[in-house]
């Protein structure tokens, strides 16, 4: 019997993935790197590595790579402020869920994105707990961002269930052995999901779902 549900954030519960990969290939583009989606998927959202490491191959310092890191995170923090970001249907679903379900985010995002995508949304409130970046040392997609929420949740692995929108993060519940439902997005609908539970094609078929 499911008790918990542990949410990821961007691409789930907020469309923000499609900015941060704006911003990383604005950024990297001054090291005459033209980033791709293709790219983007693999390094970031299947990989979780990052894409510096083509610029320090193109001989870009670290002390400039550092900076441009900043920039892009300067970059995406702006952005994020120009648009409208909450997923059309989430609160709907997050309302029918509250009280029900143990419910927590656990997101890579660092916590200032976090903060900043979250101000307007509403949604915190439907939730017992937040995991972010600065709370853990392995992102996704080692299990550790999940194995700490299933501490916090004081739940057994079988009495919960992850839903994430990438590869990543599917590998990660996996890891965790938790049951994972995938619903994917624009960047991430080219990932391998064979690991997944069942694969979603809308937030609201979480609900029969569970």
């Amino acid at each position: 019997m499911i008790k918990a549900i542990f949410w990821d954030n961007d691409g789930i519960l907020v469309d923000t993935e499609h900015l941060y990969f704006l911003a990383t290939k604005q950024t990297l583009a001054v090291t005459g790197i033209e980033l791709t989606e293709e790219q983007y998927l693999d390094l970031f959202l299947v990989q979780s590595r990052g894409a510096w490491h083509l610029a320090e191959e193109k001989g870009v310092s670290l002390q400039e790579i550092s900076r441009l890191r900043n920039e892009r995170d300067q970059l995406y923090s702006k952005l994020l402020g120009q648009e409208k970001v909450a997923v059309n249907g989430v609160e709907e679903v997050l309302k029918n869920l509250h009280g029900k379900y143990r419910m927590g985010i656990v997101t890579s995002s660092k916590k200032n994105h976090f903060e900043l995508i979250h101000a307007n949304t509403g949604f915190l409130k439907y939730f017992d707990f937040v995991i972010t970046e600065s709370d853990f040392k392995k992102s996704k997609p080692d299990p550790e961002p999940y194995l700490l929420a299933l501490e916090r949740s004081g739940l057994k692995k079988e009495e919960c269930i992850a839903i994430e929108d990438s590869e990543r993060g599917l590998c990660a519940a996996h890891a965790a052995g938790i049951k994972c439902l995938v619903l994917p997005g624009k960047l991430t609908r080219k990932g391998n999901f064979e690991k997944a539970y069942k694969v979603l094609s809308n937030i609201h078929e979480v609900l029969s779902e569970l």
